[in-house]
């Protein structure tokens, strides 16, 4: 028998959000963890606003939007604001009724420097982690580093000469083009007009530069998350400092110094080798051939532990690649170092939450959960 439109719609309907949401829907058990980290942050909230005046856009809700937006790739904050109005799960989440209005788009950018100003982001990054550490979801003595480049939201046109000199162009106000045959640019030289915070850079031997930034992170190896992270300037030689500076951070912070940290070819030199040493850290540097940096010899490229710091540090690519492809930071749409940072770390927190909350199921599996079909560590001693 066919069905039949009952173009006839319901008078009076009770609904709430949460009993459209599925009981074993993934959401649930990262809204829990971010509503308890935004408890705990509630005191800087306080500071960050005014006593009188006209009520704001509670803070929680702004952040907590912002993890949707990682979470679900919407590419930008008006789509985002769209789906609010319509998306009964995103409501759910922000503790949104159903009569609720949603605010404008712009909403997020003049939050951009509130929350930079009060290092808002980064105290949530700290505090998942901090969390994720209380329940022996991450380890503290195994970690790996690497870097990768973000583009930048400028194009090589912008690119043009410290001293004012603009490149030849076809004449066209919109779209011109640029003949750049036979001029020789550099970071020294040239800088971009639309954002002069990115520098031009090349990813390797054959490849096309790009202006761009460096993201960096560290990551613990036990369950592949990130516990630290920062973007910097991309000049080409910024990836060792930055991973001495990140393992500082993580110094300070843990309980106890990590044991090992993992990286490829483009950490063999003597400043992080030297570092680690220092620290009592013992450096799973892979090796350039012909090249010997002191404190990294066959000692410690001959135990089993390094080998497995090798081959588990490629998982680091994951997170980048998570970043890039669901988060959207394949290319950035802001702008300066700061903001882009700080976007960065909207992204890594959102997947942070994601794969925490998925680590409450499996406690005792490894990564089971995290990666299905893979046997990771094994028993293998360190």
């Amino acid at each position: 028998m066919r069905g039949q439109v009952n173009p006839q719609s319901d008078m009076l309907c009770l609904l709430s959000p949460a009993s459209r949401v599925p009981e074993h829907h993934p959401l649930r058990r990262v809204k829990v963890l971010v509503d308890e980290v935004l408890r705990d942050l509630s005191p800087l909230f306080d500071e960050m606003y005014a006593e009188l005046g006209r009520p704001s856009i509670p803070p929680e809700r702004l952040l907590k939007a912002k993890v949707l937006q990682a979470l679900y790739t919407i590419r930008s904050e008006a789509l985002l604001v769209e789906a609010l109005d319509y998306n009964l799960l995103f409501r759910w989440f922000l503790d949104l009724n159903l009569l609720d209005p949603i605010w404008d788009a712009s909403s997020f950018s003049k939050n951009q420097n509130r929350l930079l100003q009060h290092r808002t982001v980064e105290l949530f990054f700290a505090r998942l982690v901090a969390l994720a550490g209380e329940h022996g979801w991450v380890s503290d003595a195994h970690f790996t580093v690497d870097g990768t480049l973000i583009d930048a939201w400028a194009s090589l046109k912008s690119f043009q000469p410290k001293t004012g000199a603009q490149a030849p162009t076809d004449g066209d106000p919109g779209n011109p083009s640029v003949d750049f045959h036979g001029e020789r640019r550099s970071n020294a030289t040239h800088e971009s007009t639309t954002d002069r915070e990115a520098r031009l850079l090349r990813k390797g031997k054959g490849k096309e530069a790009k202006l761009c930034f460096g993201l960096h992170a560290l990551m613990e190896n036990r369950h592949g998350l990130c516990v630290q992270a920062q973007v910097t300037s991309a000049t080409g030689v910024t990836e060792t400092a930055a991973a001495t500076e990140l393992l500082a951070r993580q110094l300070d912070q843990a309980e106890r110094a990590p044991q090992t940290v993992g990286a490829d070819k483009g950490y063999h030199n003597a400043e992080l080798v030297s570092f680690c040493r220092e620290h009592g850290i013992a450096p799973h540097v892979a090796q350039i051939k012909a090249r010997k940096v002191t404190g990294l010899d066959g000692r410690t490229t001959r135990t089993l532990g390094y080998q497995t710091s090798q081959r588990v540090r490629k998982r680091i690519e994951e997170i980048f690649g998570w970043c890039k492809e669901i988060g959207g930071l394949r290319r950035t749409r802001k702008r300066g170092v700061d903001r882009v940072g700080l976007s960065a770390l909207l992204i890594l927190r959102a997947q942070r939450a994601e794969k925490t909350s998925n680590s409450q199921l499996s406690t005792g599996f490894g990564l089971a959960v995290f990666f299905p079909g893979r046997t990771v560590f094994g028993g293998i001693p360190w």
